[in-house]
């Protein structure tokens, strides 16, 4: 996953992924082209998930039980699998959202701190 621009890609940390994927399914259920494109538009367009890695993590988060999955057909007609978070799932989503926002934190205290060389606060 990454943004648009290849010269600006961004590395994510190992997880994110998966908990974008899990937070995309809170709304419902998703064939796998929806969970990218609803990913795309609620970064406001930052983030593109490339079809290997989406699939890879949704069978990743099918075998940890977090998702499940069922045939049906797709707005163009087309047979796809659709992905429904399960109560594991939704577990994981408060546990990974709790852990994402601590790490939020302790990145915008060190990026927005002024520390003297020393260690000591300006």
């Amino acid at each position: 996953m990454a943004t648009q621009n290849n010269n600006d890609r961004i590395a994510l940390l190992q997880g994110t992924l998966d908990l974008l994927i899990l937070k995309t399914l809170v709304l419902g259920p998703h064939h796998g082209q929806g969970v990218a494109r609803s990913i795309q538009r609620q970064s406001e367009e930052a983030f593109f998930v490339d079809h290997g890695s989406l699939y890879l993590a949704l069978q990743r988060l099918e075998d940890k039980k977090w998702i499940s999955a069922k045939w049906g057909v797709s707005e163009n007609n087309r047979k796809a699998r659709f992905y429904s978070l399960t109560s594991k799932g939704r577990e994981q989503l408060v546990e990974k959202t709790t852990e994402w926002q601590r790490l939020t934190r302790a990145m915008e205290l060190i990026l927005s701190g002024s520390v003297e060389p020393g260690g000591e606060e300006a």
